[in-house]
C-alpha cells in the first residue's frame, strides 16, 4: 500500500493561495497597516520579492518582509521601513521552511470617510494592485 502524504492524511491538500493582513509600519511605503495580501504558497522566491514567513523565534506569528538576498541557510529579509526593525538584522537568516509564500496582490481597504460616489470609484480603481519584485529595493536594502 502506498504511503499517504501529510496533506492527504489531514483530509485535503493545501490551497495554492492564501490571505494575510499587514499590521504595523515595517513595510511602509510599499504596504500599510490594514492592507490585505493575497499570497501564493510555495512560490519560487527571488531577491526583491515580498514574502510572508513565520517568525523564527515565535512561529505562531506571521511576518511580511522583502527577501533581499539568498544566503547560506536561507533568506536575508528586511522591511522597507528602516526604522521599524523586526527583520533579519534582529534574527538573522530565515530558513526556507519558514517562508510560506510570495505576495502577489495587495488589497487596500476602503476608509470610512470615502463615502461619496467619486471617492468610492477612486478607491475601487486603486484598491487591488499586483505586487511585483523590486530589484532596486533589494539592492538598496542590501547596502544598509
Amino acid at each position: 500500500m502506498p504511503e499517504l502524504s501529510q496533506e492527504t492524511e489531514r483530509g485535503r491538500a493545501l490551497p495554492p493561495f492564501g490571505l494575510a493582513e499587514v499590521t504595523g509600519p515595517s513595510m511602509v511605503p510599499t504596504l500599510y497597516h490594514g492592507d490585505r495580501l493575497v499570497l501564493r504558497y510555495g512560490a519560487r522566491i527571488r531577491p526583491g520579492d515580498i514574502v510572508v514567513l513565520r517568525h523564527p523565534f515565535q512561529q505562531d506569528l506571521l511576518v511580511v518582509k522583502r527577501a533581499v538576498e539568498r544566503r547560506e541557510g536561507g533568506w536575508w529579509v528586511l522591511g522597507d521601513n528602516a526604522y521599524a526593525g523586526g527583520d533579519s538584522t534582529d534574527y538573522g537568516v530565515v530558513p526556507d521552511d519558514l517562508i510560506l509564500g510570495r505576495v502577489r496582490l495587495r488589497l487596500r481597504p476602503r476608509r470610512p470617510d470615502q463615502r461619496s460616489p467619486l471617492a468610492v470609484v477612486r478607491w475601487a480603481l486603486s484598491a487591488a494592485r499586483p505586487v511585483f519584485s523590486d530589484r532596486s529595493a533589494s539592492r538598496r536594502l542590501r547596502a544598509r
